[in-house]
């Protein structure tokens, strides 16, 4: 079994498809929790209905599974604050991949 910390370094290395910032740099991924065989990732999305998010939910259980291939993730959604939005606004303009 991962702990939280195995699982936010994979997560570490899951480049957003369009930002060239990790899921993680750009403050999307806000919390790991594991109890027992149980993992919980919550993902904090810029806004609702983001068009990439079974994407992104694609890459964070493949980035798990990469280290344990019996990894069950759970992932549930936050929506980023205006202060959380602001700083993942500023890391996309620097980075965004055309």
């Amino acid at each position: 079994m991962l702990t939280k910390e195995q699982v936010i370094q994979a997560l570490s290395r899951v480049t957003h498809p369009e930002i060239d910032y990790s899921l993680v740099d750009l403050g999307m991924i806000k919390n790991v929790s594991i109890d027992g065989e149980r993992m919980t990732v919550t993902m904090n999305l810029p806004f609702a209905g983001i068009p990439i998010k079974e994407l992104l939910v694609r890459m964070v259980r493949e980035a798990v599974a990469n280290e344990d291939e019996s990894a069950q993730v759970e992932l549930q959604f936050d929506t980023m604050s205006d202060q959380e939005r602001a700083a993942f606004v500023e890391k996309a303009r620097e980075r965004w991949k055309p």
